[in-house]
């Protein structure tokens, strides 16, 4: 591993100036992926900023009934959280599907939603890869591409996000704060993780020195009906190979409200905007089920080797919103 000089900030603006002051740092929270990155000598930080100590641990219910979920939180103390168990349980069953137990109690809000791809190419420096490596070109496109993205992806870039979580964020119309030298800010969840384009070595919005302070739950989708579903190689410690959050909300017999999004299928937590728009309006049966989920999904180019993720996709989501329909008709879960 490289050398790298180290500092514990212990506020929010200390942080942002140790960045601004020291050229080439990373933010160092629980370090679950960074320090991975760090071994393979993908990442070479000079400094790594310790923003650990910083007074973003905290779970608060705001005073319009939203949640705002501290940075620091771990993933775990998340997940288990009375609130988000009982208001979003798709983001406690997202953040209960990811990795293990032991890197939940160290990973952090924050780190989660910058955490990189787990394309093997991207790890690897012996391979060619635009994402580490900016014009480098894509060793996946004609490679090994089982587990890559069949919605959203370029000539420059197939890597698929990892984080279950952001996946739930996005279907929950959650929001990612920032701070930075401009300033604060936030960001819709939805937004935050950009498609790759001819850019794929930029996987989120953030700019240059911001901090991820939080994120925002909002009240308009507290204590609806949701899930989180994830299909992986095997049953824990493995990411997706597809995977799907749904909020519903049923009003007088049709669907008042639905947020879908799906994980493991593109560069970003992709949200079914169509299928959504499909949904509105209509009685909740499976056949308008797999009539909105086809829909999305037939803008999927799947490569040689991943065509399997589409029906995949389509049943997982299928299947969740009919268990959620089951959810809001009878008041117990399915």
């Amino acid at each position: 591993m490289k050398e790298f000089a180290y500092v514990r900030a212990g506020s929010v603006e200390e942080a942002t100036s140790a960045f601004a002051s020291h050229p080439g740092s990373r933010y160092l929270g629980g370090g679950t992926n960074l320090v991975d990155l760090m071994k393979l000598g993908v990442e070479t930080p000079a400094t790594l900023i310790d923003v650990t100590r910083l007074p973003l641990d905290t779970i608060d219910e705001l005073p319009d009934g939203a949640l705002r979920v501290g940075a620091t939180v771990r993933n775990s103390d998340l997940a288990a959280h009375p609130l988000v168990r009982d208001r979003y349980p798709a983001l406690s069953q997202a953040l209960l599907a990811g990795a293990s137990g032991q890197l939940r109690n160290a990973a952090t809000t924050g780190g989660n939603l910058l955490q990189r791809t787990r394309c093997p190419y991207f790890q690897d420096l012996s391979k060619p890869c635009n994402k580490r490596e900016p014009g480098s070109g894509c060793g996946a496109r004609d490679g090994v591409h089982r587990d890559h993205a069949v919605l959203g992806h370029s000539a420059h870039c197939i890597a698929t996000n990892p984080s279950d979580m952001a996946v739930a964020l996005a279907a929950l119309d959650g929001r990612v704060e920032l701070d930075g030298p401009e300033g604060a800010r936030s960001v819709e969840a939805v937004d935050f993780h950009r498609l790759p384009g001819d850019r794929p070595e930029q996987d989120t919005e953030i700019r240059p020195g911001e901090l991820i302070t939080g994120v925002v739950l909002p009240a308009a989708t507290a204590g609806l009906p949701s899930a989180y579903r994830k299909a992986r190689d095997r049953a824990s410690y493995s990411f997706a190979l597809a995977s799907v959050a749904v909020v519903l909300r049923l009003e007088g017999g049709v669907v008042g409200h639905a947020g879908l999004a799906f994980g493991a299928l593109a560069h970003r937590p992709w949200r079914a905007r169509r299928a959504e728009e499909a949904l509105l309006g209509a009685a909740p049966t499976r056949a308008a089920f797999e009539h909105a989920v086809e829909l999305e999904l037939s803008e999927a180019q799947p490569l040689r080797d991943n065509a399997y993720k589409v029906p995949l996709a389509r049943n997982l989501a299928v299947d969740v919103l009919t268990r959620l329909t089951d959810t809001a008709l009878t008041g117990r879960a399915s």
